[in-house]
């Protein structure tokens, strides 16, 4: 599924058709991306009006049109958005086309876990300011995280970091990163972790999530599995959990290390 960086990414592609009005809409109104949406009203007021700007917050992005139209997109497991000319012609996944003069903008989506929502109004919707607060914003604080996780105590690490109400936009690859770098086992209690060791977690958090937006969400031409903890064991070459040396092999092109102990492909 995508994350945080990836989702950034795919945001910056629509960037294409700002201060441009929207032609025409095309859509396939019955399918499951639309569910609780009007999606006969979207494609009625979205024409002439103009794409003005767009944000990511965790996993979700929000498009701000001229006359107070809002959208908003979750990418699911498979979304994907992209830009394509202005004579484009929709297959089957291609649920939302945005036609402008000279490109379209588009939203596609296999297996329909995504979703597209729309509120027209001059605030923001409910369901954009009612969001986790970020993590890379000045907000989200040590105090703040340790509060949550204090909630979850039983919960371990790793599940703890995967839930959106808390961490938006870390999934799995980003979430083993955070405790590859933190030194923290994926299985360690939520509860369990304090003082210096939760002040670590929550730099390398914010690290983590700074960092992927700024080369992931850049260029996702390549895997992002393992970018960031490369130089580490590079450096050191041991598994910060068990200080063992790690194992590394090359398979097509690419250099992997992992833990004989921990059996966890680095």
């Amino acid at each position: 599924m995508p994350e945080l960086a990836e989702v950034e990414f795919f945001r910056k592609q629509w960037d294409a058709g700002l201060d441009k009005r929207i032609a025409a809409v095309l859509l396939h109104p019955d399918k499951r991306v639309f569910r609780g949406t009007d999606a006969q009203k979207l494609q009625q007021v979205l024409p002439g009006s103009r794409l003005l700007a767009s944000e990511a917050h965790g996993k979700q992005m929000l498009f701000r049109f001229s006359h107070g139209i809002w959208l908003g997109l979750h990418l699911g497991m498979t979304g994907k958005l992209r830009v394509a000319e202005a004579s484009f012609k929709p297959s089957k996944h291609d649920h939302l086309v945005l036609c402008q003069k000279g490109c379209a903008l588009v939203f596609n989506d296999a297996r329909q876990f995504g979703r597209v929502l729309f509120h027209q109004g001059s605030s923001p919707p409910p369901w954009w300011r009612n969001l986790a607060v970020d993590v890379r914003s000045k907000s989200f604080t040590a105090a703040r995280m340790e509060a949550f996780l204090q909630r979850h105590r039983k919960l371990p690490i790793k599940a703890a970091l995967l839930l959106q109400t808390g961490f938006p936009g870390v999934g799995n690859w980003m979430a083993d990163e955070i405790l590859w770098r933190s030194g923290l086992h994926p299985r360690t209690s939520s509860g369990q972790i304090r003082g210096t060791s939760l002040q670590k977690l929550w730099r390398e958090l914010r690290h983590v999530c700074r960092e992927a937006v700024k080369i992931v969400g850049k260029d996702y031409s390549d895997p992002p599995v393992g970018w960031l903890f490369q130089e580490r064991w590079k450096r050191d070459g041991l598994c910060p959990i068990h200080k063992r040396p790690l194992r590394k092999e090359t398979v097509g092109g690419r250099t992997s290390a992992w833990c004989p102990k921990c059996q966890a492909q680095r």
